[in-house]
């Protein structure tokens, strides 16, 4: 017995049989997702033309292998390429003091490297990081 009086009471209950599952093969598929592309956000109207969800129409647009989102367009299968001539290397820059000049750099405790101002920046930079490793 119900214990709410209130509450309305189902005399009959009927199941209604929709069928069976709509099967759509691969053209018709192909079809319906070229149409959905065709305009800008065509996705929902088209969906509802066909009596699909959105999402299902999604689906098939990602194994057709399109793009999802309708604000993003499909991009160019090649892009232009100019072929320019090589540029001189750029001079490294030399730091601003005099030319005579030297520089003493102390990496840790213990060492101590003095160099004149027209050292080479490479071999430098070689006997730097050997002293930062050790």
């Amino acid at each position: 017995m119900d214990s709410n009086k209130f509450s309305a009471q189902i005399e009959r209950f009927e199941v209604v049989e929709t069928g069976r599952r709509r099967r759509w093969t691969d053209d018709e598929k192909l079809k319906v997702v070229l149409e959905s592309l065709q305009a800008p956000r065509a996705v929902s109207s088209t969906a509802r033309r066909y009596g699909i969800s959105r999402s299902l129409l999604l689906t098939w647009r990602r194994s057709f292998g399109t793009r999802t989102s309708d604000t993003e367009r499909p991009q160019p299968a090649s892009v232009p390429a100019m072929v320019m001539p090589d540029q001189p290397p750029v001079p490294p820059v030399a730091l601003a003091g005099p030319a005579g000049g030297r520089m003493e750099i102390v990496v840790g405790k213990a060492c101590r490297v003095i160099v004149d101002a027209g050292v080479d920046m490479t071999a430098l930079s070689r006997v730097l990081d050997l002293l930062e490793r050790r």
